[in-house]
C-alpha cells in the first residue's frame, strides 16, 4: 500500500531506524533522533544502490515521487540516477566557476604582461564598473550576442 502525507507526518523515531515503503524503490527513512529522509532502493548492473531525495518535510511525498519517476526513467536507458546527480551537480559547480567575470579576469591576466601598466588598470576599471555588473555572474555559455549588444548600449548611453 502507497504512504499518504499523514502516515509521513505521524511517523514517530523509534530505538531504531525504520523504513516506510512507498513503492518502486521508494521509501522514508525514520531515524531515531526523528529525522526522516527520502531514499530509493534500485539496482544497477546486478549491484543494489541507494538514492537520496531530500529531507521529508522539505521535499514532500508528492516531489520524491516525482524524482523516483525520474530515476526510473532513467533506469530504463541505463543509466545509473546517481551517476547522473553525480555529474549535474559537477556542471553546476563547473558553470558557476566558469561565470564570465572569472574568464573575463583570467584572460586579464594572461594579457597583462603584453600591455603597458596603466592600460592593464584602466581595461579592469571598464571591465569591473561597465560589464561585470549586468554580465558578470552570469555563465559563459548563456550569454547570447543580444546579451552583449545591451551591455555595450548600456554603455553608450551613458556618453562612453
Amino acid at each position: 500500500m502507497a504512504l499518504t502525507d499523514t502516515a509521513c507526518k505521524n511517523a514517530k523515531p523509534k530505538e531504531k531506524q525504520y523504513k516506510l515503503a512507498d513503492g518502486n524503490g521508494l521509501y522514508l527513512l525514520v531515524i531515531p533522533n526523528g529525522r526522516k529522509y527520502w531514499r530509493m532502493k534500485y539496482r544497477v548492473t546486478g549491484k543494489e544502490k541507494l538514492l537520496s531525495f531530500g529531507v521529508y518535510p522539505e521535499v514532500s511525498l508528492s516531489d520524491a515521487r516525482e524524482k523516483r519517476q525520474e530515476a526510473r526513467k532513467l533506469l530504463r536507458t541505463d543509466t545509473d540516477p546517481a551517476q547522473a546527480k553525480r555529474e549535474e551537480k559537477r556542471q553546476s559547480i563547473l558553470n558557476s566557476q566558469n561565470n564570465f567575470e572569472a574568464v573575463a579576469r583570467e584572460w586579464h591576466e594572461n594579457k597583462k604582461d603584453s600591455w603597458t601598466e596603466q592600460y592593464g588598470i584602466n581595461v579592469l576599471r571598464r571591465l569591473e564598473t561597465d560589464i561585470f555588473p549586468t554580465l558578470g555572474k552570469r555563465p559563459i555559455a548563456d550569454i547570447e550576442p543580444p546579451d552583449m549588444l545591451d551591455a555595450i548600449r548600456q554603455i553608450e548611453k551613458r556618453g562612453a
